[in-house]
């Protein structure tokens, strides 16, 4: 049975969807020597606009050259204007889609995410979800857009919290977790301060410097 008729026997059945953790080991499990966008896309299935949140995120999470968010950013701040606009599923352009990660590479993303992943699930249940089904993906993709702008901004090092606040929504999202929510929104607003700050102190000293 493949992946595609397991998430229909789930639907029809009514059990929840696989934890976002089992996704990220079976595609790292299954993966040849590359997989695209595409396919990690099509793995995750029901999961839909949470998981990619959490994947993109993860990406952008991960020590990389100065400026790559830049470029990494992109796919977040695409997803999550389709959620604020309120699309049923994630459209991305071909040439992200044809976009492919080594074996090793998304090994490498998912030997830091699942750890962080299956903490949280341990925790993470369906409570206080404060919006309608319909209404989630709006707020919260309304919510990482303004995240994923920030992500993009090139601070050293200042792409990793908000793309960390992104993730821990993608993980409410999926689980209609209103704690979790919480707890995303707090560490965005946060990212958001200190990136804040960052530039400000910037502008001071770029003022000052050439006064």
């Amino acid at each position: 049975m493949n992946d595609k008729t397991d998430r229909e026997s789930e639907k029809r059945d009514g059990l929840p969807p696989r934890p976002l953790s089992e996704v990220f080991f079976e595609i790292a499990d299954s993966a040849g020597e590359t997989i695209s966008v595409a396919g990690i896309r099509d793995q995750f299935g029901d999961r839909g606009f949470a998981a990619l949140l959490v994947l993109f995120a993860a990406i952008n999470m991960l020590p990389l050259p100065p400026g790559t968010s830049l470029i990494l950013g992109i796919p977040l701040i695409i997803i999550s204007a389709q959620m604020a606009l309120g699309r049923r599923s994630a459209w991305l352009p071909q040439f992200i889609l044809n976009k492919s990660l080594t074996r090793n590479r998304f090994s490498t993303i998912s030997s830091r995410v699942i750890p962080k992943l299956i903490r949280l699930e341990r925790i993470v249940q369906p409570r206080y979800w404060p919006f309608s089904r319909r209404h989630a993906d709006k707020w919260i993709g309304t919510i990482a857009f303004v995240l994923a702008i920030a992500v993009t901004i090139p601070i050293p090092l200042g792409n990793w919290l908000p793309a960390f606040a992104i993730a821990i929504l993608g993980v409410a999202l999926s689980e209609r977790d209103g704690v979790v929510l919480t707890a995303g929104l707090v560490l965005g607003a946060v990212s958001l301060a200190v990136i804040g700050g960052v530039l400000g102190a910037a502008g001071a000293i770029a003022t000052a410097v050439a006064g």
